[in-house]
């Protein structure tokens, strides 16, 4: 035989076995399951709270806050504090010019002082009428005074008597008037009903001020605020306010503070329920904070979110409840063929952090956490990202 002819034959036979193994080994690179990257989630036992949340922005309020205007109109003569000031009940804030209540005041208590020495004279002469009636009485009885004598000595202290408590009676009127006197000049001044800052001042001196008539709001001459004391105001929606009782404990977000968490209780449940056009119902439901912090300046009016603790289990087997699927079901990680299988459970308590697991599932038990990866489903053949701890409160 041709020798060439041999080693063609050859060469067609080993490009065959070439090509042989390239078909096999991409049937078996298409064939071979798909190994999907996931994150994984440990179950353990942990604490895990029912809870309630407002519906939309609550807002940090004070215990005290009063808007205060003065009873009267007139023009602004003093003005004793800015915006920013602490002040103390009593102080005088804002004075009206007064010099008219001033003197009339001043005549009152004049006139006072002229009816109780006019009553000091008056009574004292009274008594001495007095003692007279009674000496011509002794001397009546032994016969040594006329009767005459005698009715004109009792006649005397009785009208002297009268003309006393005359003058009592003025002196009652007179402090009367004092009183009304005092009212009017009062209320040219505007004293801080409480200790507090003040939040604002709207008024000059040598403008005009006035009270706001029925129905027509007009600014308060000085907004004053307790701060030393705050609660949170949020609206709760009327499905979630039923299980609410006055003196649940809670937890108060900021805004401005979105790291920190406020302890607090519940102090009012409002007695009725908002049905604002477009909005769900609601309740107001009012937690006070149990301590103000004194590493931060917590503002009135800044914007807030409440959880109400409804209930609370310790030492308890929880997941993430974002692990959860639809039918109360988790996709378990199997360590021996390394896919997704799911998995039912009984759920417990839970809140939007964690759930409680009654039943399906023990502790170090992995599931998955990472639910939107594509391709992660029950069956799949996965490979553990290394497990994430997962955001939230803390015990």
């Amino acid at each position: 035989m041709d020798l060439a002819i041999v080693d063609e034959a050859v060469k067609k036979l080993i490009f065959v076995g070439i090509l042989i193994l390239l078909v096999g080994a991409g049937y078996w690179a298409l064939s071979k399951p798909e190994v999907i990257e996931v994150t994984l989630t440990t179950v353990e036992k942990g604490v895990v709270e029912a809870t309630v949340a407002n519906t939309r922005a609550g807002t940090i309020m004070a215990c005290q806050r009063s808007k205060l205007s003065l009873p009267i109109g007139g023009q602004v003569a003093e003005l004793n504090v800015d915006d920013g000031d602490r002040v103390k009940a009593g102080q005088v804030l804002l004075t009206l010019w007064n010099k008219d209540k001033q003197a009339q005041l001043a005549q009152a208590q004049a006139h006072l002082a002229e009816s109780r020495q006019k009553e000091k004279e008056l009574c004292f002469a009274a008594a001495r009428d007095q003692r007279e009636a009674s000496r011509q009485q002794t001397l009546a009885k032994n016969g040594l005074t006329s009767e005459e004598r005698l009715d004109t000595a009792n006649t005397k202290a009785q009208i002297s008597g009268l003309a006393c408590d005359g003058a009592r009676s003025t002196i009652a009127e007179a402090e009367a008037m004092v009183r009304l006197q005092q009212s009017l000049y009062d209320q040219t001044i505007l004293r801080a009903p409480f200790d507090g800052v003040v939040a604002e001042i709207n008024g000059e001196i040598g403008e005009y001020v006035t009270p706001s008539p029925p129905g027509v709001a007009t600014p308060p001459a000085v907004d004053l605020i307790d701060d030393r004391c705050l609660y949170v105001r949020a609206p709760i929606d009327e499905v979630d306010a039923a299980a609410i009782q006055v003196g649940m404990p809670a937890r108060v977000t900021l805004d401005a503070f979105r790291t920190r968490h406020f302890s607090g209780k519940v102090t009012r449940i409002a007695p009725y329920v908002k049905d604002y056009e477009k909005q769900a119902r609601t309740v107001d439901i009012d937690v006070k904070l149990d301590q103000k912090p004194t590493d931060i300046t917590l503002l009135v009016g800044y914007s807030a979110d409440i959880e109400i603790i409804l209930d609370k289990k310790t030492a308890v087997l929880r997941v993430p409840t974002e692990t959860i699927l639809e039918g109360s079901q988790v996709l378990r990680f199997n360590g021996d063929n390394r896919q997704l299988e799911a998995v039912s459970l009984t759920p417990g308590i839970s809140n939007w952090v964690y759930t409680e697991v009654q039943q399906g599932l023990a502790e170090g038990d992995r599931v998955l956490l990472s639910l939107d990866t594509v391709g992660a489903e029950a069956g799949a053949l996965v490979e553990p990202e290394q497990s994430q701890p997962l955001g939230g409160y803390r015990e």
